[in-house]
């Protein structure tokens, strides 16, 4: 299936669109961008060169993408969130071409009006609630709240909140799966098996 672009989305030429991804109203994609299969770019979002998206990676309304922003597939980007690029901008000091990088893992949630400052990286199936400020690096199925972001406990991959018993194990109340709490780190339950 060929992408679905709207009239009025401008896309910069050249770009890499997968089969299945949508555009939508008044976005606007710059040149040499990546976009996955199956994506959905929300209405008035910015994608900027150099950014690369996986598959089925949902970016909602109103939100900007710069320089030095990858997706793995399956992310979810809430309404109006935002990432930085620069730690210390100055109008005055050109820093263009000195971006940090930020790499949001598979599967992560960043929820509607969230700030991911530049540099942090977001492990897979984290989850960062909405208004929360991201200052430092996320570990994958972390919960993150505030501002500033603290972690207060651990998502499955479904997004639901993962109860650990005195054993360090808990199960997804949805899709039943099993995870392990080993040293600060989750895994699935078979992952701990092996």
């Amino acid at each position: 299936m060929l992408p679905v672009i709207h009239p009025t989305a401008t896309i910069d030429q050249p770009v890499n669109i997968g089969t299945g991804t949508k555009i939508w109203h008044y976005s606007h994609i710059m040149s040499d961008v990546t976009l996955g299969e199956n994506c959905n770019i929300g209405q008035n979002v910015f994608i900027a060169s150099g950014v690369v998206l996986g598959n089925n990676v949902k970016v909602q309304n109103n939100v900007s993408l710069y320089a030095g922003i990858t997706c793995a597939d399956d992310v979810f980007l809430g309404p109006s969130m935002v990432f930085t690029n620069v730690k210390n901008p100055r109008s005055a000091v050109n820093r263009r071409g000195i971006y940090e990088q930020t790499h949001v893992g598979k599967g992560a949630t960043i929820g509607a009006n969230a700030t991911i400052v530049c540099g942090n990286d977001i492990g897979e199936y984290a989850f960062i609630g909405a208004g929360t400020v991201v200052t430092k690096s996320v570990k994958p199925y972390a919960l993150i709240v505030g501002n500033p972001g603290e972690q207060i406990g651990w998502m499955s991959q479904f997004g639901h909140r993962l109860d650990f018993d005195e054993n360090g194990n808990a199960t997804c109340p949805e899709s039943q799966e099993k995870y392990r709490l080993e040293a600060g780190r989750v895994v699935q339950w078979e992952e701990s098996q092996g």
